[in-house]
């Protein structure tokens, strides 16, 4: 450990593994350590055994729940653990190549929760004219808007139809094809992924930008949904950057108790683990690591559930997402419910797990998580688990410590990556470039 680093990351977290491969690969000498004996950090899969002795203690699973081996319960803290199969991190993982590492399946099914029941978000034309989410002129009505986003190009002044939507809100944007607030609801929530409405009264471009990165990941697999998930659950990611760190000269460290980080003149100069220490010219960590240097902004709450089933009103879909949004719940945020299953090899035969997750806003995750919950039908075993959320204090420009936010409460991984990306261009002084091939996405193994 007595040698000198261009960079020292700490923490073996999704984010953490990215920045550790992207910046190897940079040629930056790395060296990644953790306190843990594992990676992933907050990232990492965990078989029964391990979940029910995090989240239960005392006693082992029952035995009918089958063997804890062919567990893979993912505990990244998010409110879904889908990607966007045209999104930014399937973008970095193409960048990278580590798509060689990793099989992907695409998502059988997105669904929207309306009026106290489960409806499944159109996925084609034909799909959408047999929608009860809408009655048949708000679909003409509907149709118009979804043209319009379809064309839309920023540099096109023709597709602009005389508005200016980077200040133009989303709502004038929605109220120019009158479209009502059932409509609303099930497309900024289900479609643009919003967690409230505050996008509303910001302008539309972002929202334009949303609706068109849904149509463009349903269309990469030509699938039921715009999602894809990778085999073995998300625990794969972290170490599939690990590979890619390492194989560009970066040396990992686990089981590194304490990981102190030294500092001289209020800048980083090291990192101390055992009584040896490691210099280097910058520290990159998740928040657990420097917790004088973060602020708590936010709780999740969450609820793993082992069922013997799928998701009832899902078309027997082995893996979903269900969105909830607020105001069908009397809310201020959406719950969202995500599926995988044995056919993702995630859990034995036969089994499926369900995770229901919300921005939390009292202190009782059983009562908050109820109405999810009670769209999954029969549970064998459920957990419950709540999580804060801190976000940096600190310049990383000013003392060389480089500290992520944590997970939010977002349906997909497009605001992580973004964090990493912004980190990354801070760290190093320059722009990521992500302008690959996407015809390449089939290459990330989808099976």
């Amino acid at each position: 450990m007595n040698e000198e680093y261009d960079v020292i990351v700490l923490g073996t977290g999704l984010k953490e593994c990215i920045l550790s491969g992207l910046l190897s690969v940079d040629g930056l000498k790395v060296l990644h350590m953790d306190r843990n004996d594992y990676y992933g950090g907050e990232s990492t899969s965990l078989n029964l055994n391990q979940l029910w002795k995090r989240l239960k203690g005392g006693d082992a699973p029952p035995e009918e729940l089958g063997s804890s081996k062919d567990y893979n319960v993912d505990m990244v803290p998010k409110a879904c653990l889908y990607m966007m199969a045209n999104g930014t991190l399937v973008r970095v993982l193409i960048h990278t190549s580590v798509t060689k590492y990793l099989n992907f399946k695409a998502v059988d099914g997105s669904y929207v929760f309306n009026k106290g029941k489960v409806h499944k978000v159109p996925a084609t034309d034909v799909e959408a004219l047999k929608s009860p989410l809408m009655g048949l002129f708000e679909k003409r009505r509907a149709r118009k808007f979804f043209i319009y986003v379809q064309d839309y190009d920023d540099n096109d002044p023709k597709s602009h139809e005389g508005m200016d939507v980077t200040k133009v809100p989303a709502k004038d944007l929605i109220s120019k094809y009158g479209l009502d607030d059932n409509t609303i609801d099930f497309i900024g929530h289900a479609l643009a992924l919003y967690r409230d409405d505050s996008y509303l009264e910001q302008p539309a471009i972002e929202f334009i930008k949303r609706v068109k990165l849904y149509a463009e990941s349903l269309a990469r697999f030509a699938g039921n949904s715009p999602y894809i998930y990778p085999l073995y659950g998300l625990g794969e990611l972290p170490q599939a950057f690990a590979r890619l760190s390492a194989v560009y000269g970066g040396t990992y460290m686990l089981n590194k108790p304490e990981c102190k980080v030294e500092f001289e003149d209020g800048k980083v100069v090291g990192v101390t683990s055992e009584g040896e220490t490691a210099k280097c010219k910058k520290v990159v960590c998740d928040p657990s690591y420097l917790p004088d240097k973060v602020k708590t902004v936010g709780k999740v709450a969450r609820a793993i559930c082992i069922m013997s089933h799928p998701i009832p009103n899902t078309n027997d879909a082995h893996s979903a997402q269900v969105i909830l949004p607020q105001k069908q719940l009397g809310r201020k945020s959406d719950m969202y419910l995500f599926c995988c299953s044995y056919s993702h090899n995630v859990a034995p035969k036969g089994k499926y797990i369900a995770f229901v997750t919300t921005e939390a806003e009292t202190d009782n995750p059983e009562t908050e998580l109820k109405p999810g919950i009670d769209l999954l039908g029969p549970v064998d075993q459920i957990f419950f688990d709540t999580y804060d959320r801190y976000e940096p204090i600190n310049q990383g420009e000013e003392d060389n410590c480089y500290i992520s936010n944590s997970y939010d409460a977002t349906t997909h991984f497009e605001s992580t990556v973004q964090d990493v990306i912004a980190m990354y261009s801070r760290i190093t002084g320059k722009t990521l470039d992500l302008s690959v091939d996407l015809s390449a996405a089939s290459a990330a193994g989808e099976e």
